[in-house]
């Protein structure tokens, strides 16, 4: 019975001793050290916890391969790294594929010693403030698929040598300071390429002309497909009606030199006779025009007056009702800057026909306090134009016009509402009036083109300054600048709600404009959904969940992107680029609502503000107002102006900036209790700053009871996660 059994328990020894092998397999040590070395000389703002005394397999961030003989993956974003990543420490790692330091405040340029691993094939670094030229070493990363280097202060052109990396799938240089022109980069397996918001310039590359427009936005230099092609930004190009056959070829020689028949000189003969008859039958109705317009001028000017009070009686003077063109404005005594009323509107209907349009549609149409404007569309076709941006209805620009009006143009795509019904919601939006919403000014309707008119606000979006490049010179968004803005933006929102009746449809950070009054920030681009088709990309991580047809939205899914929005402002993270990154991110309030289910309150808040020495109280406050608006059950997020009322109550300034306190530090608004392995969590302890709402139903409430004689929570104490 015991030769049997010898073979199989001599089996079961050999896995027993694999398995214990495995448990007790460590990377070299060469990898440990270069780990440590990291964590030793890096700034970080959150403890890492990387002990000797431990596996190095299992430290935070760190994964090893499936013997655990080697590292990697190494992944660290938001931890707070503060500084240039020292020499000497992830280049020991020869077969990391992995490396994510995205949304940290990395500095100095790409890390010399990353770019000889042979290994990697995926780098995310975006986030940032990595700066300098992109290196042309790079292409030492022979295995490379995935290079994120969006939304740092890299300058200088894009190196061709990038052609060298045959493997790469995902290229992402968005939200930099290159310049020079696009090399044709002709990469076969290229699926994401995206080098918009930078200072590129020249055509594109026919190689890259595949990907969207926004893979090029925000390049105002740019042109060539898929962008439009220089000339008017507004107008693409009319073919000339002289222009030659399609191909471009020469009228062959011999044509020319062709005689012309009898019957061609007779018909030539026949048709000058005809045209000078009727040139003269032309004169003659002429003088006959001309002598009862003098009858009636020597009988009085009352017929003049009344046909000058006929024509206005389209649209009321005082520019607070209906829509009024640039012509009936003039007919008013308006006194537009042109010395003919009659030229300049001819000359705006030629210059609208050129692009496909003609007799009613080639009127800019003014609506609400438009009509305080004198320049009409041949203005605007001859105005200078720059580029702001590109957003999901279409694209900005800011027109500056010889008198030296500025104005915004936005240019709208794929809308899908026919002129009359274009006309009427026009005039709905141009009678909303607020100063915390940007109103439409005026509006052009044809078949090829519609452009909506905005007054310009130079200080630019609140997501330009929260997003910003976070280089040296940059001003910090502080948290009363912060508070203002959502304010602001509530108070704009529960306007159209509650006044117009009327459902944004867009809130996001973008779409926060900023007046040079600091408690005026303004809502734009206010319920344009009702004219483009049903789309389920619009709105980006600002849209509720439950909404599936676009052109459908409700007040409370415009309360759920303002909870978004109070999110983005308390987080400092776009919620647009939340799904973009590759790398397992969650959108936005679910992140949120991860951290805070952890107990990890104080890890969501953005660490400028930290910095700067924000009230963590009002900062728990109004993240308790954000996760109410964000509740997934659409009845149970509150109405625009309750929010609007916990927000004022938070600040207790009712449209002045909050009132100074004594500033506490989050350090000191924070209990930490020691449980389990030494696992740490913040108690919050503060009342809810409203009355009559409670913690959000269906989402998990941020814990904020504790013993106050003991310091540990009334929950009990948290485990390790």
């Amino acid at each position: 019975m015991a030769g049997p059994r010898a073979p199989v328990a001599a089996a079961a020894a050999a896995v027993v001793l694999a398995l214990l092998s495995l448990a007790f397999a460590e990377p070299p040590a060469s990898e440990r050290s270069a780990l440590l070395a990291f964590q030793t000389a890096t700034p970080h703002q959150r403890r890492l916890g990387w002990t000797t005394s431990t596996s190095a397999c299992s430290w935070f961030g760190v994964t090893c391969d499936p013997t655990n003989s080697t590292v990697v993956d190494v992944r660290l974003p938001g931890v707070g790294i503060v500084g240039a990543v020292p020499p000497g420490t992830f280049g020991r790692l020869p077969n990391l594929r992995v490396l994510s330091l995205r949304s940290n405040r990395v500095l100095g340029g790409l890390p010399s010693d990353l770019l000889a691993l042979p290994n990697l094939k995926s780098l995310f670094l975006q986030r940032n403030e990595l700066s300098g030229p992109i290196p042309t070493g790079i292409t030492g990363l022979a295995s490379l698929e995935r290079l994120v280097l969006a939304h740092n202060n890299l300058s200088g052109p894009i190196p061709f040598a990038l052609n060298n990396l045959t493997s790469l799938r995902v290229l992402r240089l968005d939200g930099n300071h290159l310049s020079g022109s696009i090399p044709s980069i002709s990469i076969q397996g290229l699926d994401v390429f995206n080098v918009s918001d930078n200072s590129l310039n020249g055509s594109i590359p026919r190689s890259l002309s595949r990907f969207p427009k926004d893979s090029f936005a925000g390049n105002r230099l740019l042109c060539g497909a898929p962008l439009d092609p220089c000339g008017s930004p507004f107008f693409p190009p009319a073919a000339s009606p002289g222009a030659g056959p399609p191909g471009g070829e020469p009228v062959p020689a011999g044509n020319k030199k062709r005689k012309l028949s009898g019957a061609a000189i007779a018909g030539i003969v026949v048709g000058a006779v005809v045209a000078a008859l009727l040139l003269l039958i032309v004169c003659v109705l002429c003088a006959v025009h001309h002598r009862r317009g003098a009858a009636a001028r020597q009988e009085g000017p009352k017929g003049a007056v009344a046909s000058a009070a006929a024509a206005p009686a389209r649209g009321p003077t005082s520019g607070e009702g209906a829509g009024m063109t640039s012509s009936s404005k003039e007919d008013l005594g308006g006194g537009g800057t042109s010395g003919s009323t009659t030229a300049a509107a001819a000359a705006a209907a030629a210059a609208a026909a050129g692009a496909g349009a003609g007799g009613e549609q080639s009127r800019l149409v003014f609506v609400g306090k438009g009509a305080g404007y004198s320049f009409d569309l041949e203005d605007l076709l001859r105005a200078s134009a720059e580029v702001l941006g590109k957003g999901s209805v279409g694209t900005s620009y800011k027109a500056v016009l010889e008198e030296g009006t500025t104005v915004v143009v936005k240019r709208l795509k794929d809308v899908a509402a026919q002129r009359r019904e274009f006309d009427a919601h026009m005039e709905a939006l141009g009678r909303v009036e607020h100063r915390n919403v940007l109103p439409v000014r005026a509006y052009y309707y044809s078949k090829d083109e519609k452009l909506l008119v905005y007054d310009y606000l130079p200080n630019g979006s609140l997501s330009a300054m929260l997003h910003g490049s976070r280089g040296s010179g940059r001003t910090p968004l502080d948290w009363e600048a912060r508070m203002r803005s959502a304010l602001s933006a509530a108070r704009g929102l529960a306007h159209l709600h509650t006044a117009h009746n009327l459902v944004h449809g867009n809130v996001k950070a973008s779409n926060v404009l900023l007046r040079p009054d600091q408690d005026a920030a303004a809502l734009s681009d206010f319920c344009l959904h009702p004219l483009f088709a049903p789309s389920s990309t619009r709105a980006g991580g600002y849209r509720a969940p439950e909404v599936v047809d676009t052109r459908r939205l409700s007040f409370k899914a415009d309360v759920y992107s303002l909870g978004v929005l109070l999110l983005e402002l308390l987080t400092g993270k776009s919620p647009s680029h939340a799904s973009l990154e590759g790398d397992g991110t969650l959108d936005l309030p679910r992140w949120v609502q991860s951290v805070v289910r952890e107990e990890w309150t104080a890890e969501v808040f953005d660490v400028e503000l930290v910095r700067l020495g924000a009230s963590a109280e009002e900062m728990v406050a109004l993240l308790q107002v954000a996760m109410a608006c964000v509740a997934t059950v659409p009845d149970a997020r509150p109405d625009a102006p309750n929010v609007v009322r916990m927000i004022e109550e938070i600040g207790a300034g009712h449209g002045r900036p909050p009132r100074r306190r004594a500033r506490r530090g989050i350090a000191a608004r924070r209990r930490c209790v020691t449980a389990g392995a030494g696992a740490r969590r913040p108690m919050w302890a503060m009342r809810w700053p409203w009355r009559g709402w409670g913690a959000p139903h269906g989402e998990p409430a941020i814990r904020r009871t504790r013993d106050r004689r003991s310091g540990r929570a009334a929950n009990g104490p948290r485990g390790q996660s």
